[in-house]
C-alpha cells in the first residue's frame, strides 16, 4: 500500500470528509518518501474573517454554559482522541515524519491536557477579599476572553492545538486554529474529532473550532482581527 492511499484511508476512519482532502490547492507531502499525500483547500484573509465571526458568535453561547459542563465537552473530547489515538498518530508520522513512538506520544500529551483541563473546570476560583466595611466583602470573578487564535508549527502539528484549546474551552473561549501549512491533514483530522465529541456533548454551539489551512495572510487575518482576545503562536 503506498502512503497516499494509508492517509486517504486513516482519514476516513478519523472523519474526514474526501473532499477535504482531494482536489485543493495545497499539495500535502509526506518527508517519509517525499511523495504527494493529499491536495487541501485553502482559506482565503475573507473566509477567514468570516471564520472569525463565526467563532465570536460560538463564544458568546459557550461562555453562558457553566465551566463544569464545559469540562465535560473537554472529557468528551480526551474520550474521542483515546478512541482514535493509533490513527492519529500514525498520521502525525506520515505527515511530520516522527518515529512511531512520538507520533503516539503527541497524542497521549492531548488526552493528558485533556485530563488536566476537566480538573481545572471546577477550579476557576475567585479571591473573596475581606473591606474595612463591616458585613461587607469583595468577590472576584474571572471571565473568558473571547476568541482565542491558535498559530501552530509544523514540528508538534497536534499537541500545541490541544494544550491551547483544551483549556480555552474550559475557560468559555472558542478557538480558531491556523496549522502550519505543511501539516493541514492532522488539523482536519482533529477537527473531525472534535466534532465528533461535539455530536455526543449535544449543545455546544457551532463554530467553537474553526480551522484555517493557508498561507501567512490567513496568519495576518487572525493576528489583526479585533474580535480575537488572544493569540497562541508557537514558531519552529
Amino acid at each position: 500500500m503506498t502512503i497516499a492511499r494509508e492517509t486517504a484511508g486513516l482519514l476516513g476512519r478519523l472523519g474526514v470528509d474526501r473532499t477535504e482532502f482531494e482536489g485543493g490547492d495545497l499539495a500535502v507531502r509526506s518527508p517519509v518518501t517525499g511523495e504527494q499525500i493529499a491536495a487541501v483547500k485553502t482559506v482565503s484573509p475573507a473566509q477567514a474573517e468570516a471564520a472569525i465571526e463565526k467563532a465570536d458568535a460560538a463564544f458568546r453561547k459557550w461562555r453562558n454554559v457553566p465551566a463544569p459542563r464545559r469540562g465535560e465537552f473537554v472529557r468528551l473530547l480526551g474520550e474521542e482522541l483515546r478512541t482514535h489515538k493509533d490513527d492519529l498518530g500514525r498520521l502525525v508520522t506520515i505527515e511530520v515524519g516522527k518515529i512511531a513512538s512520538e507520533g503516539l506520544g503527541e497524542v497521549q500529551e492531548m488526552i493528558d491536557i485533556c485530563d488536566f483541563a476537566v480538573g481545572l473546570s471546577r477550579q476557576l476560583y475567585g479571591l473573596t477579599i475581606a473591606t474595612e466595611r463591616p458585613g461587607h466583602r469583595m468577590m472576584e470573578t474571572w471571565h473568558p476572553l473571547g476568541v482565542v487564535g491558535v498559530i501552530s508549527a509544523f514540528n508538534f502539528p497536534v499537541a500545541v492545538w490541544s494544550w491551547n484549546a483544551a483549556l480555552a474551552f474550559v475557560c468559555g473561549d472558542a478557538v480558531v486554529w491556523k496549522p502550519s501549512e505543511k501539516t493541514p491533514l492532522t488539523a482536519l483530522a482533529c477537527e473531525a474529532i472534535f466534532r465528533r465529541a461535539m455530536n455526543r456533548f449535544g449543545d455546544a454551539p457551532e463554530g467553537l473550532l474553526q480551522v484555517l489551512v493557508g498561507g501567512v495572510e490567513v496568519g495576518e487575518a487572525l493576528v489583526d482581527h479585533e474580535k480575537v482576545a488572544l493569540v497562541s503562536a508557537t514558531g519552529s
